[in-house]
Order: C-alpha cells, then sequence, then structure tokens
C-alpha cells in the first residue's frame, strides 16, 4: 500500500517524497546552546530533522528558545504526561512522537491530537517491542502482531480528531521483528513509516544492524523517512542514515567512495589517503563517485569509471577524472590533487 503524504513543517514525508533522513540530539535540551549547536552540526551534514527529548517542563519551556533557532523541522519527544506535549506545541515544534500507551489514555491522546491539529503539527505513533501495553501483548503476544495492534489503535485515536499528519514507527531490537512488524503494517495502512532499529548498538555493531534491518525494507519500497540509532553522536548516525541511502540510489548528497579492501599488491598507505580524502571533502555537497583504489589490478578500472578515480602504484598515483588521465602524482601530493579536482568538479561545498 502506497503511503500517503504528510507534512513536518515544511518536509514532505510519504507520497513518493525522498527518504527523509532524521536523528535525535543527545544533549540536555535545557541547555539551549549545546542543543542548538548540534542542531545546526547535524543539519549541515545532512539531518532533514531532529528530535528532542523533553521529560519535564523546563526542558519543554527551552523549546520557545531552540525552535525559531533551528534549520530543520523538531520533533518532541514525549512520555507520560501530556502537557509537555501540549507544551511542546504551544512552543513551535513541527512534530510530536508520542507513545499512545504510556501518555494517560484515550482522552489525553485526543487533547494532545486536537492541539496538533489546530498548530498545524505531526504526530509520529512510535511503539517499540519492549514497551508494549500489557493488554496488547496479552491479546496478541510479543511479536509483530501485537506491535502493528497497538499501532492502529494509537492511530485510530489520533485520527477521529481529524489530525491526518501521522506517520509511525514499529521497532524493535530485533532485525528480523522489526522487519517483520512494517510488512505487516504496510498491508495494513497507507500511514507513511518511520523505519529504525532501535537499541541497536555501538556505531560498529549499530551500523550493521540498521543497514541489514532498513536496506531490506527500503529495498522492498517500504520506509518514508529513516533514523539509524547509535549509542553515539548523532553526527554518526546521519552518516550511517545518507550511507544507506545512497548504496541503495535512493538519495545521493555528497561523495560516494570506492577504495579497495587492500592486499600484498598496494605499495601506498590506502587507509591513510582514503581517510585524509574523505577529511579533505567532508564539506563537499556534490554527489560525486570517488575511487581511491590502491593496486593496478582493479584500481584502473575502478578509477575510469569514476566521476573521479585514483589508482595506487609504487609510493605513486595515478589521478582519471570521468575517464580521463590527468596525471601520475607522488603518494603525498595525492589527497590534495584529488581535492582540488573534486572541487574543481563539483563546487567550494557548504559555506
Amino acid at each position: 500500500m502506497t503511503a500517503r503524504t504528510i507534512r513536518l513543517g515544511p518536509l514532505a514525508i510519504g507520497g513518493g517524497a525522498p527518504v527523509a533522513v532524521q536523528t535525535m540530539a543527545n544533549t540536555d535540551t535545557r541547555d539551549v546552546a549545546a542543543t542548538v549547536a548540534q542542531i545546526r552540526r547535524v543539519a549541515a551534514l545532512g539531518a532533514e530533522a531532529v528530535r528532542l527529548a523533553v521529560p519535564d517542563g523546563k526542558a519543554a519551556a527551552a523549546l520557545r528558545d531552540i525552535v525559531p533557532q533551528s534549520p530543520v523541522p523538531l520533533v518532541a519527544d514525549i512520555h507520560f504526561d501530556h502537557r509537555l506535549a501540549l507544551s511542546a506545541l504551544e512552543a513551535g515544534v513541527a512534530g510530536l512522537r508520542l507513545n499512545p500507551g504510556n501518555i494517560g489514555g484515550a482522552a489525553r491522546v485526543r487533547r494532545v491530537a486536537e492541539a496538533a491539529g489546530k498548530a498545524g503539527a505531526a504526530i509520529r505513533v512510535g511503539v517499540n517491542a519492549g514497551s508494549l501495553e500489557p493488554a496488547m501483548a496479552e491479546r496478541h503476544g510479543h511479536g509483530a502482531e501485537a506491535m502493528v495492534a497497538s499501532a492502529l489503535a494509537g492511530i485510530r485515536l489520533i485520527e477521529e480528531t481529524g489530525l491526518r499528519d501521522v506517520k509511525v514507527s514499529l521497532k524493535a531490537s530485533s532485525v528480523r521483528l522489526t522487519v517483520e512488524a512494517a510488512r505487516l503494517f504496510a498491508q495494513r495502512s497507507d500511514v507513511p513509516q518511520h523505519l529504525g532499529i532501535t537499541e541497536a548498538g555501538d556505531v560498529k555493531s549499530g551500523t550493521v544492524r540498521s543497514a541489514v534491518g532498513l536496506g531490506i525494507l527500503l529495498a522492498e519500497g517500504l520506509g518514508d523517512t529513516i533514523r539509524v540509532s547509535l549509542t553515539g553522536p548523532p553526527e554518526e548516525e546521519v552518516d550511517c542514515a545518507w550511507e544507506i541511502l545512497r548504496s541503495l540510489d535512493l538519495r545521493q548528497k555528497g561523495p560516494r567512495f570506492i577504495s579497495c579492501p587492500t592486499c600484498g599488491r598496494c605499495e601506498i598507505d590506502l587507509p591513510a589517503l582514503l581517510a585524509e580524502v574523505k577529511r579533505r571533502l567532508a564539506d563537499l555537497e556534490a554527489p560525486l563517485t570517488i575511487a581511491v583504489m590502491g593496486c593496478v589490478v582493479n584500481g584502473p578500472g575502478e578509477a575510469s569509471r569514476a566521476d573521479l578515480g585514483l589508482a595506487g602504484g609504487r609510493g605513486r598515483g595515478r589521478i582519471f577524472a570521468k575517464g580521463r588521465p590527468i596525471g601520475s602524482y607522488p603518494f603525498e601530493s595525492l589527497a590534495e590533487r584529488l581535492e582540488e579536482e573534486a572541487r574543481r568538479m563539483g563546487g567550494p561545498g557548504r559555506p
């Protein structure tokens, strides 16, 4: 079932819009300066919406200062106290993340939904396998059926108020369960899905598990916005999310790097060279394919087929631009020469 289009501030989600990248700040929301600084950093890296924890009244009050300074739509993450949701809406957030099962009953969910409708804000119904309502778990077990039933019940409560800007997330730490729940929900509703593997782990394991789970669903045409959840800085989450989307040719933003795993034929320090090239081009927005290859077997072919490429030799490298060799250079100058050529081809990067 094709997802309908909703709005999160100026951002379109669903209905064929590009899959949007989200993250969540890990600052104390009550610290306005730190939170705004982090929002701006992740936005510069490609986050198109940012979620903020709102655990108490002080955090809700801080939103009044944070929202006007944010370059992207903000989503307030609310649990247990519906009054925090109402305060966040008054502060001007573009959306709320609610778990209808822990917000204090149907009447309070409807009150929040009515206020969101008046404010022009969206609501994400968030269902996590680890925090299912006891009644749903007793009736349906602890699997995908229970998660989807919980989500649909919450969505019905909200839509009864007339609010249609609703999206849903069905998350589990299990990749298989997350995939099963997302597939099942898509068969039953046109509400856009926010994809993620919750409690995915540290940067290494969380990246792998998120890439597997989100990659399966995105490749099947499911999912309208994603968040990669990592035990680490949100900047890492954004970088990983974009890499997943680039890998499936769903979005293009910034360079896509091709590099070989290295072997005994490699006669340059390829890991150091790749790291330096990526550092130099971190702000480049042009979707160039850049190959940084270490030897003469696959190097020349990959380098010549990329927008910009390098084939390593003995302490040197040959650089190609759009298949045309432009010169052979000593190892010490390769990163600089690649950067010069990339900026000539793709512009100066973000200001």
